[in-house]
């Protein structure tokens, strides 16, 4: 039997990764993409000859059931969204749409086409929010401090009730921050690493960060994207929690970047209070522990390790299109 995925949201980096672990499980992998004006495979640019892109749109049912009669897959990683926190506050009715009922017509899709469909739904550790407990289990009660978290609530309990109603084979994965080279530039990690670069290089000399204070569980993306493939391998459906186990603040972000390149970040770094958001989410730490027993996952890319690899990544991407466009770096 053919094991044929299909990832929503496969040109953003967490598909991006996921790709290349089904291809490499020899799985045929079929993408789900909006029509847009402008392309956006950046990330997958050296896949699309190994993959399959759809066109579809969370937002449209008839397109999600046109797509899964066609692709007839036996995994669905719904990992669209609107995934930008801050975004979430000046679009919220766009962000419920996306990640709270484009979540529903999907799971609806797939329960009127094929309940036998494996199905794995993106969920996020900002739903814990203003934490109830630390560290954040999959028991931990949810509070979330944004529109965003409260998409992925309902996103995450539609999941749940899916599976508890029709018997779907559906999972979510509450995945704490994972990051990596191929990371948006609008989300932290990824600021500093390029603002750190182009400081480096010369390109710029001042980099603005909001709450320095705030504290993530980071870890790597290609490490977090083999736990939602586990996920669906399982005998039973089950949520679980992936994370590292540590948490670091923003400042130690910006220590071991800066540290990275050879420079004083205190000479650089301006705190901008326009950054702050309106409700923060102060202190996120995962407990991984029924992922590591039950299916025996755990992370391989440490916090340094993969700060200094996006620093390093940013760092020969702008060397590189310095030279293309003949532009001195110091």
């Amino acid at each position: 039997m053919t094991k044929r995925a299909l990832i929503t949201g496969i040109t953003g980096q967490d598909g991006s990764y996921l790709a290349e672990l089904l291809l490499a499980e020899g799985y045929e992998v079929y993408g789900m993409i909006r029509r847009l004006s402008a392309p956006n495979v950046w990330r997958i640019e050296h896949l699309l000859d190994r993959i399959t892109l759809k066109p579809a749109d969370l937002l449209d049912q008839l397109s999600l059931l046109r797509l899964i009669e066609q692709v007839q897959p036996i995994e669905i990683y719904n990992l669209a969204a609107m995934s930008f926190v801050p975004a979430s506050w000046d679009q919220p009715m766009l962000t419920g749409e996306f990640n709270s009922q484009g979540v529903t017509r999907l799971l609806d899709a797939v329960r009127r086409i094929d309940p036998k469909i494996r199905f794995y739904q993106a969920s996020s550790s900002e739903m814990f929010g203003k934490v109830r407990e630390v560290p954040q289990t999959e028991l931990t009660p949810f509070y979330p401090r944004s529109p965003y978290g409260v998409s992925k609530v309902f996103a995450h309990h539609i999941t749940v009730n899916y599976r508890e109603s029709y018997g779907l084979f559906a999972v979510s994965g509450m995945l704490f921050n994972h990051e990596s080279p191929r990371r948006g530039l609008e989300f932290v990690t990824r600021k500093v690493t390029d603002g750190v670069a182009r400081i480096k290089l010369g390109m710029q000399d001042k980099l603005s960060i909001g709450n320095m204070d705030a504290q993530r569980d980071w870890g790597f993306a290609a490490d977090y994207v083999r736990a939602m493939w586990l996920m669906l391998q399982q005998d039973q459906p089950d949520d679980f929690v992936i994370a590292t186990g540590v948490s670091h603040s923003v400042k130690e972000l910006i220590e071991v970047a800066f540290a990275r390149v050879g420079l004083e970040w205190q000479k650089h770094v301006w705190q901008d209070p326009a950054l702050i958001r309106p409700a923060e989410v102060d202190h996120l730490l995962g407990d991984s522990t029924k992922a590591r027993e039950r299916f025996g996952w755990k992370p391989h890319v440490d916090f340094k390790e993969l700060v200094e690899m996006m620093v390093d990544a940013d760092l020969e991407r702008l060397s590189a299109a310095a030279s293309a466009q003949r532009i001195p770096v110091r």
